[in-house]
């Protein structure tokens, strides 16, 4: 039976390791990408909250055009091969109601992660993305297993009125 360590994964970070870890993170319109080599049986995971660094500052990994590559060069450099990697993509919910479609975070986070994926060769096995709610993700990186619960949304007494109205 293997010992795992727990690691909550707080926004802008990511998270890999040799060592079987029992990942936890809260996603609203952030997305979390688990990356997961069958073979060597080592996972990462990392949680973004915007699609893209506009390259001023830090270049960090709250971006998730910086977060995906950097969770790849972390998961090579652990002795996973590019070619075994494995995508598992959660989160990007509208969690935020709003009217302006440029500040449809989650959509673009969703966008943006499918789109490097692809660019890199790595498969999206599986993937629960988009919708209202916000999601718990538990994800156990010696054997990929992720469980998942949606959040339930806590709405104002101004937006209940709205909704009534409709």
């Amino acid at each position: 039976m293997n010992e795992y360590l727990t690691h909550y994964l707080y926004p802008g970070a990511l998270y890999a390791s040799s060592r079987p870890t029992i990942v936890t993170t809260v996603l609203g319109s952030c997305v979390g990408v688990c990356l997961f080599d069958p073979y060597t049986k080592i996972g990462g995971i990392n949680h973004f909250m915007l699609p893209l660094w506009n390259g001023e500052g830090l270049a960090s990994p709250k971006y998730g055009n910086i977060a995906i590559k950097k969770l790849i060069e972390k998961m090579l450099s652990l002795g996973c091969l590019k070619p075994n990697l494995r995508a598992k993509v959660f989160g990007g919910g509208e969690v935020i109601d709003t009217q302006m479609a440029n500040f449809h975070i989650g959509e673009r986070n969703i966008e943006l992660a499918y789109q490097i994926l692809e660019e890199e060769k790595i498969p999206i096995v599986i993937a629960s993305v988009g919708g209202l709610l916000g999601r718990k993700i538990i994800f156990t990186s010696d054997t990929a297993a992720v469980q998942h619960r949606f959040i339930e949304r806590q709405i104002s007494a101004a937006q209940l009125e709205k909704q009534k109205q409709k």
